[in-house]
């Protein structure tokens, strides 16, 4: 029997890339599924130096029929049904909500909340053809779950729809042995959001229990431990992946 197969979604940077590798490099067959594959798979071998076997394919999670095609062309390339699928694929749209048009709302929706939707329906389909099999799955939620901020309106309910459709999942699939849960990070310093704030580190680090941001590599290590055995009666459930950030409340100094 060979490694078991994982499908990672918004695969080629940042998060989706590091949870890539963690489990590649833990013992599973990659697929990384992007709407632009930069990288080939031979760079990603090279890179990770591990003996997993990977492919990119290219995938627009908010369109049912590229959804199918990613998991058919997996079906061709000779691939085992895949055992973990890792929604993790997103967009972003800033501004106040009164200038939000219609077309970057529904965009976010799109790719967070039916994205997660389309892969998760086509990932338990193919796994009811097969028998006796488990399967895992993780959705990439945000602090954005538990708190509301502001300029990001559309983020914000697509993310608290991702943890609501991770528990409704759960109920629907734990009886084909599918474990569905939610990671929630924090703040995580990547590309993305170093764009998006001056000084990253120095600005959220002090407001972190723990006094630092998380590393990508935080994320895909809790990632990699929930798709594994270790926690196989653990389904329906968010992981907050913060350093204890969201669990801070607003506090008066004088108190």
């Amino acid at each position: 029997m060979g490694n078991r197969l994982a499908v990672v979604t918004g695969a080629q940077r940042g998060i989706g890339l590091a949870i890539a590798r963690a489990l590649a490099c833990s013992g599973h067959d990659v697929v990384v599924a992007d709407l632009h594959a930069q990288n080939s798979a031979s760079w990603f071998r090279e890179h990770w130096g591990c003996s997993a076997r990977v492919h990119c394919l290219k995938v627009d999670v908010s369109d049912e029929g590229s959804v199918c095609s990613l998991f058919d062309q997996i079906q061709t390339l000779g691939l085992s049904v895949p055992d973990v699928l890792i929604n993790n694929a997103a967009t972003q749209v800033w501004g106040p909500l009164v200038d939000m048009s219609l077309e970057d709302w529904n965009r976010t929706l799109s790719v967070n909340v039916t994205g997660t939707f389309l892969m998760t329906r086509e990932f338990a389909r193919r796994q009811g053809e097969v028998s006796a099999t488990k399967g895992a799955i993780v959705n990439m939620g945000s602090g954005c779950n538990h708190l509301a901020f502001p300029d990001l309106s559309a983020y914000v309910s697509s993310k608290g729809a991702v943890e609501m459709f991770t528990k409704a999942a759960s109920l629907e699939l734990g009886k084909q042995g599918i474990r569905v849960n939610c990671i929630a990070p924090g703040a995580i310093e990547t590309d993305r959001t170093q764009a998006e704030t001056d000084n990253y580190s120095d600005s959220w680090s002090p407001l972190t229990p723990l006094n630092r941001v998380g590393t990508v590599n935080d994320v895909a290590n809790a990632v990699v431990a929930l798709v594994g055995d270790n926690m196989g009666f653990v389904s329906g459930e968010t992981i907050r992946v913060d350093g204890g950030l969201f669990g801070r409340a607003v506090w008066p100094d004088s108190y």
